[in-house]
């Protein structure tokens, strides 16, 4: 291609610095709210989709590591965090310190030049330590220090990882309290007055132990998000529970299918009637790929029209699924040359580009080339609709790409 467009990436991640509780939330909360703690890293696994890392003691032999603590959670920082820069052969489950680092992972101004590298212009970025929907502050008991843990870390998004040193180049994605959905209502509307267009959700709820999307228990929230044209997005692995097929599956296992899960929670939602409740609703699947899909919505019209009857949806179901799809669901995809191929039973308007920086699967620094690579056969208008325009439109960019709601933007 001659001029591949700046990609605008819908998935990225963020590692948080270790200030960002310490910072803002109240003193009396300093010695139980989250914090990094340096200790030996005694035990890690990750088998059957389940992580599993247990923290030494002072003194005790294994590597070092830096440790989020957060009640009885510890939760170490980790090579596939953050893999971007080294070897593949190199990427390997182990625990790590912030010094191990590529910058980029918790650096404002060292994650803009690897965008830079990477010819990225803006990032919409994930979070680590709080996990893919802000389940870490669900699963702790004291729901006061929950709640203000949300929202300390939604205040560090919005003003300091996108506040005036990102210049617009990184986008806004909070977190909510999953425990209550009036809350959540109230922190997509308190976010949404400054800007914030997206928010994070489980891919699948009740494997977090929470309603699923069929009950009404979830109104509220996604009144908030329809009112306020607030995207949910929902990442692979956001239910805490990587798709695999045994206890003792190895990771490649789960690796291959990571799509699974948002295959299940796509047919949940196109299932569910909120699309027909909630018409302004859009909801987008983070690192699922795409080539999945259209067979997907093949099946979900066949069961619609000749099961509907018996299949529990003819009453809130009203129009074929793949029309449901069409006008408020998108996928996401870094790496999906089938997919690309087969664009036409999509939708060009349904697919988004991401780079996941700085995880193992990340595409940097070779992002434009493997969408080169893979886009050549389209037209340069869908080339640039997928690479930033679907972006721009779902998360109300400027037209130049970047955060509307910027400071000094």
């Amino acid at each position: 291609m001659e001029s591949f467009p700046k990609i605008i990436s819908v998935d990225d991640h963020t590692v948080e610095p270790p200030h960002v509780w310490r910072d803002r939330l109240p003193s009396r909360y300093h010695d139980t709210g989250p914090r990094i703690v340096r200790a030996p890293l005694k035990e890690m696994t990750f088998i059957g989709g389940r992580f599993a890392p247990k923290m030494g003691a002072p003194g005790d032999d294994g590597p070092l590591a830096d440790w989020w603590v957060y009640e009885e959670l510890h939760r170490p920082l980790t090579r596939l965090d953050t893999a971007v820069g080294y070897d593949r052969d190199e990427v390997k489950l182990e625990a790590i310190t912030y010094e191990q680092m590529r910058p980029g992972s918790f650096s404002v101004p060292d994650r803009l030049a690897d965008m830079d590298v990477n010819h990225v212009q803006s990032a919409l970025c994930f979070p680590t330590f709080p996990r893919f929907c802000g389940q870490t502050f669900t699963e702790a008991a004291d729901r006061e220090l929950g709640l203000l843990g949300v929202r300390a870390y939604n205040d560090w998004m919005v003003e300091e990882w996108c506040g005036p040193e990102a210049r617009g180049r990184l986008i806004p994605l909070i977190i909510i309290p999953l425990w209550d959905a009036e809350l959540a209502a109230a922190e997509v509307r308190r976010n949404a007055a400054r800007g914030v267009r997206a928010v994070c959700f489980s891919e699948i709820p009740p494997n977090l132990g929470l309603p699923s999307i069929h009950t009404d228990d979830w109104d509220p929230f996604l009144a908030a998000c329809d009112e306020t044209g607030t995207v949910i997005a929902m990442h692979i692995g956001s239910s805490s529970r990587m798709p695999s097929t045994s206890a003792d599956a190895p990771p490649a296992v789960g690796s291959t299918i990571t799509f699974a899960n948002c295959c299940f929670s796509m047919v949940d939602w196109l299932m569910s009637g909120k699309f027909e409740r909630f018409p302004n609703l859009k909801v987008m699947y983070a690192e699922g790929q795409i080539g999945w899909i259209p067979y997907i919505l093949e099946r979900a019209d066949v069961v619609w029209e000749e099961n509907r009857g018996w299949g529990g949806v003819a009453d809130k179901v009203l129009r074929p699924p793949s029309e449901l799809f069409a006008e408020h669901v998108y996928g996401c995809f870094f790496d999906d040359a089938f997919g690309l191929r087969n664009l036409d039973a999509i939708g060009v308007g349904n697919v988004l580009y991401e780079t996941d920086y700085p995880h193992s699967d990340s595409t940097w620094p070779k992002s434009r080339e493997v969408g080169e690579a893979q886009m050549g056969h389209l037209a340069p208008d869908v080339v640039d609709r997928i690479v930033r325009g679907n972006a721009i439109d779902l998360l109300g960019l400027t037209a130049d790409g970047l955060w509307a709601g910027a400071p000094g933007g």
